[in-house]
């Protein structure tokens, strides 16, 4: 009887998720035992420690007790990721359980996944295994003294040279667990390589030449129109800007602050530094934009941070240092979600929520965590979460608390000094924003901003969410009001209904109801946060589809910004492709009132349209895949068409007549060269190429460009009315057609690009704020 009180206790034997062949999650788990029986894919993770000054990584030597490869040596960590576990907690997880080292997740820089399929034991043991490969890099090697060995995994650890480690697996040496150096495991060597041997000349000469892209400009602004109230107040605005810079490096990646910081500190210790401090201010991130988001920074080239109790005590050693790492693809989810979880997580975890929880998840305003991070951050020696779905959120009210709370401050503080009444509500409100997390108020008092400091700060554009295109980063644009430009708007939003009423089109397709977006043109004199790479022209704002649907949207447009991308691209272009005669028609005044034009021709045309057959139907919805490349072309060959109408009624100068036209042929080239996938290069191809068929854009002997006065008029009325009648029909196959005849390269097109090779203008600028710095010293 005595026996039978004594509790049986046996352990449950590990589970793991099965998957596909392909890596994705089949929804079932089974025993450890079973899955290597039946050859189940499943997941694990490699950690690796590399210690950088003496090149050379950290092998175990597994147990004697494993049922795989006992007794050789290994990888410096390793292990199942259990069934509902994370890639990123596991490797956490194993490193300090085999080993004792407790590191923090951006010690752990993910290298590749690598797909192991083996059969050992006699058939018995069958490992087809994904696995998600980290690095970890100390500057020095850990003392072995410093390691806590878990016995039943690991018996020793030792230090080897990388390149004496893939000498060995190459000639399969007996004593190590093999790996195929010259398949898929060989970047591991390929990646140190790189890193560590790299040349410095030709890694300087390519910062140079990416950097050598950007045309530095430096803005300028006057503040005369300015009360001295708002004068006042803009230091505290200002200062509150900087710190949307602050939360958006943050929101990139979690050890992204700790690389810009370590970037500024070394800047000057070497030409090469001073080249990547400079590429990575325009970027903010280690990512270049310009290049599809490919890094030209390494871990290698970021932080150092000291740990002093990462491992137990070793007398006279002060701890253990490591980079804070970052990985060489931009992860799709930013900072804004675990970076190992994927869609299928989040869709299983999100149809788990409620109504209001589902809104808010997917909210712009919102980051999503782990449980098990948490714990294992808020307390190393717990393993597992205490919940059943590992996901939770959020608010970024609570997640940048701090930062938020100083940005609040200071514009409660510049809300009281102004004496505007509009931008007192707007900075009042966007504080009280910041800590409540609910920004409708603040949006509505952003489109009703009437001062002459204009403001746009907070979270907006959700382009750095590649994931889902949920999440908001922020932002600021401080500018001072242009007047007379905001007031030549007017103009074109008082007369879209006569522009209307006289499009060159079938007199059916008219709308009686055209509302103009109110847009308001600045001199930009500071923008921080999300605005890193190519600079905007223009934002159309805000986002939240609850003020679009009641309120629309609201534009501004930045003219200092277009006046130095007219400066410093498109006049180089006019330089090299139009014909000498016409350069001088080349000018500002109607590159920025076409800009213009081009934005308020989105709000006129077709949009919502009646189909032959009586049904009600939008030209989105019916043009699909070809919507957009046309949608731009009609905003521009009928932004022209306007600007001609205009100056007919004497609403215009004559004067910019030939100029408009001539400035529009040289555009033409500047959009075209990002290529012709995106829609304003296909738009601006297909309008290029129609002109010049109809002899209004004409190509001389020494390859340069001239306008035809005496036919532009005809054939810019002859494509408006062809791109119009399409829209308004919802015809797609004739879409279709006009893009495929007329949205391609051509010879002619071909002639331009190959001299603007030649003359290497700038892609983009690359602003400082002079006025702005002037203000903050």
């Amino acid at each position: 009887m005595a026996e039978e009180s004594q509790p049986r206790i046996e352990q449950e034997e590990e589970r793991f998720d099965v998957l596909t062949k392909e890596g994705h999650k089949t929804g079932i788990s089974k025993p450890r035992g079973e899955v290597h029986r039946d050859g189940d894919y499943h997941r694990a993770v490699h950690v690796w420690i590399f210690a950088e000054s003496t090149q050379q990584l950290l092998l175990q030597r597994r147990a004697t007790c494993k049922d795989s490869w006992p007794d050789l040596w290994d990888i410096s960590s390793a292990g199942h990721i259990s069934a509902g576990d994370s890639s990123l907690f596991t490797a956490r997880r194993e490193l300090e359980e085999e080993l004792g080292v407790t590191l923090p997740q951006d010690a752990f820089e993910l290298i590749f996944i690598f797909l192991q399929e083996c059969v050992i034991n006699d058939g018995k043991f069958i490992n087809n295994e994904y696995n998600d490969v980290y690095l970890v890099t100390t500057i020095d090697p850990i003392p072995l003294e410093a390691f806590t060995l878990q016995e039943t995994e690991v018996s020793e650890v030792k230090y080897i040279s990388y390149e004496e480690y893939k000498r060995l697996l190459a000639k399969e040496d007996l004593d190590y667990v093999p790996y195929d150096v010259h398949g898929q495991y060989g970047q591991l060597f390929d990646i140190i390589e790189q890193r560590y041997k790299e040349n410095t000349v030709a890694r300087s000469l390519a910062l140079q030449k990416q950097l050598s892209r950007y045309a530095p400009i430096s803005l300028n602004v006057e503040l005369t129109g300015l009360t001295d109230s708002d004068k006042k107040a803009l230091v505290s605005i200002l200062k509150a800007a900087a710190v949307m810079d602050e939360i958006f490096y943050l929101q990139s990646w979690y050890s992204n602050p700790a690389l810009r910081d370590w970037l500024k500190e070394h800047a000057d210790t070497s030409e090469l530094n001073k080249l990547k401090w400079s590429y990575y201010l325009i970027n903010k991130t280690p990512w270049s934009s310009l290049d599809e988001d490919e890094a030209f920074l390494t871990t290698a080239d970021s932080a150092i941070r000291l740990l002093a109790k990462a491992t137990k005590t070793v007398r006279e050693w002060k701890g253990l240092e490591y980079r804070a790492a970052f990985p060489v693809q931009k992860p799709a989810g930013a900072n804004f979600y675990p970076p190992d979880m994927d869609k299928k997580e989040f869709e299983i975890w999100k149809e788990s929520l409620g109504n209001d929880e589902q809104k808010e998840a997917t909210s712009f305003f919102s980051v999503i965590k782990r449980h098990s991070e948490f714990i294992l951050d808020s307390h190393p020696s717990n393993s597992k979460a205490g919940s059943s779905h590992d996901l939770y959120i959020v608010p970024y009210s609570q997640e940048y608390k701090s930062l938020l709370a100083k940005a609040a401050d200071l514009l409660h503080k510049a809300g009281d000094i102004t004496d505007s009444p509009s931008l007192k509500s707007l900075l009042h409100g966007k504080a009280d924003a910041f800590l409540s997390n609910d920004y409708y108020y603040s949006d509505i008092a952003w489109m009703e901003l009437d001062s002459k400091l204009d403001i746009t700060i907070g979270p907006y554009e959700t382009y750095e969410d590649k994931l889902f295109g949920y999440k908001a980063t922020f932002e600021a644009y401080i500018g001072i009001r242009d007047d007379e430009a905001t007031a030549q708007l007017k103009l074109f939003g008082d007369n879209l209904q006569l522009l209307e009423q006289n499009l060159p089109m079938d007199s059916a397709y008219k709308s009686k109801d055209v509302n103009a977006a109110p847009i308001r043109v600045i001199q930009l004199l500071y923008n921080a946060g999300d605005v890193g790479g190519p600079q905007t022209l223009a934002f159309n704002l805000p986002n939240d589809e609850r003020i679009v649907n009641d309120r629309g949207t609201s534009m501004v447009m930045l003219k200092n910004v277009s006046e130095a991308k007219f400066t410093h691209i498109l006049l180089p272009i006019a330089a090299g492709c139009i014909a000498l005669e016409q350069q001088e028609l080349v000018d500002f005044e109607s590159f920025f009132t076409h800009t213009i034009c081009h934005e308020c021709c989105h709000g006129i045309g077709p949009h919502t349209i009646t189909l032959p057959n009586g049904q009600k139907s939008t030209v989105r919805l019916e043009l699909q895949e070809f919507h957009s490349a046309l949608e731009e072309a009609k905003a521009d060959i009928v932004g022209l068409w306007a600007l001609r109408f205009l100056i007919s009624q004497d609403l215009l100068s004559e004067s910019l007549l030939k100029s408009m036209y001539v400035s529009f042929l040289a555009g033409c080239f500047r959009s075209v060269r990002f290529g012709l996938e995106e829609a304003h290069g296909k738009g601006q191809a297909l309008q290029f190429n129609w002109l010049y068929e109809k002899g209004a854009f004409v190509l001389h002997s020494e390859d340069t460009f001239s306008v035809d006065f005496s036919k532009v008029e005809g054939a810019v009325e002859s494509l408006s009315t062809e791109i119009l009648t399409i829209q308004a029909k919802g015809d797609k196959e004739a879409a279709g057609l006009l893009l495929q005849k007329y949205g391609v390269m051509t010879e002619a097109l071909q002639v331009a690009l190959k001299k603007l090779e030649n003359i290497q203008v700038p892609v983009d600028v690359a602003p400082t704020f002079a006025t702005a710095n002037k203000i903050l010293q």
